[in-house]
């Protein structure tokens, strides 16, 4: 397959019968072109769809008016932060940059890495998804969403995930559960370590204590999430219901609760979290906790102009969640209920 050429200016001046200087004026908007010059040389580049090398470009203004969407790999939940900063981004004069950090790479650097590569030259700024620890240089702005554990002072937006897991495990004691497991995320994910810490204080709140070889981490990865499942559901006591600390962990505890022989949710109650949209095309349908995905992607564009712009405002951004119910999760069986024991130490999170 043959791929055209990219346009220069210089094709662009020969079409339109001008120097390269005419149209370089015309391009960056300079005075000293006649008007009806500027329309036959406007005229020829939407005709030859010509396009101004954004590396040129920030070498003469120093900005590009392009914003970047960094991620460590093209995930549901990734996916939809970015349909809402796609969906922002109109109207405001910056173009949008998606890019992935490469082979759902998650160890420490992967965002500084991308940053060097891109920052200067090719992005004004960037919303980081699910970074580390980020330092970035003078003058460059970073909003993070969904950041780690540990402290780096990023303009954030992220959801309540300690209400929201909260609200999960106070939905599964509703139904007569007692016996819940929970299969955690990352554990250098700040979310991870609330979502945690919402299913301890909301087992601590109705009495029931936690069984701590039930809390183990899933990682928020299929594989991972899937190996961990088994783990719980082989042991001789297995759990009634399984709060997963993402939906894609939810989904893969589903899987492996079938091949296993059990029955969703006759013989055990899912609950995921975050509310992709694959979450309500699986069999069953999954009870989840929503995250406004797409309008944490909207705030933490609109936080990143705002920041490049010199706005002064708060640079946390919390949304809230809810409770999404479906059909992975029913009433524990009558013959695996346990009473509520004395309130005890949970050990926290």
């Amino acid at each position: 397959m043959a791929f055209p050429q990219r346009v220069k200016m210089s094709d662009v001046a020969r079409t339109a019968g001008v120097s390269v200087a005419t149209v370089s004026k015309v391009v960056n908007g300079r005075y000293g072109v006649a008007q009806a010059t500027v329309e036959r040389v406007q005229q020829v580049i939407h005709q030859l769809g010509y396009e101004a090398s954004l590396g040129a470009q920030s070498l003469r203004s120093h900005r590009t008016n392009v914003l970047g969407i960094l991620v460590a790999e093209f995930e549901p939940f990734s996916t939809e932060l970015l349909k809402g900063a796609s969906r922002e981004v109109t109207g405001t004069g910056y173009q949008l940059l998606a890019y992935s950090g490469g082979d759902g790479d998650t160890a420490i650097g992967w965002e500084r890495r991308s940053l060097a590569r891109l920052s200067g030259t090719l992005i004004d700024g960037a919303v980081i998804v699910t970074p580390t620890v980020v330092e970035t240089k003078q003058g460059f702005h970073v909003v993070a969403v969904d950041p780690h554990t540990g402290p780096s002072g990023l303009p954030t937006v992220d959801s309540d995930n300690f209400a929201g897991a909260m609200l999960a495990a106070d939905y599964l004691l509703s139904l007569g559960h007692r016996r819940i497991a929970h299969i955690s995320g990352r554990p250098d994910l700040e979310s991870a370590r609330l979502r945690e810490a919402g299913f301890r204080r909301a087992m601590a709140d109705a009495g029931v204590t936690v069984d701590e070889r039930l809390v183990r981490v899933g990682g928020f990865r299929i594989e991972s999430a899937a190996a961990t499942a088994a783990e719980l559901l082989a042991l001789p006591d297995r759990p009634t219901a399984i709060f997963a600390g993402n939906d894609l962990s939810a989904i893969s505890t589903v899987d492996v609760a079938r091949s296993m022989g059990l029955r969703v949710p006759d013989d055990l109650s899912v609950i995921g979290f975050d509310n992709v949209p694959e979450s309500a095309l699986v069999n069953p349908p999954l009870t989840t906790i929503a995250q406004p995905l797409q309008q944490m992607g909207a705030e933490a564009l609109r936080l990143l102009i705002d920041l490049i712009g010199g706005v002064e405002r708060d640079t946390h951004v919390r949304l809230p969640t809810e409770l999404v119910v479906r059909a992975s999760c029913a009433p524990c069986p009558p013959r695996q209920r346990r009473p509520l024991s004395a309130p005890a130490a949970t050990g926290g999170a």
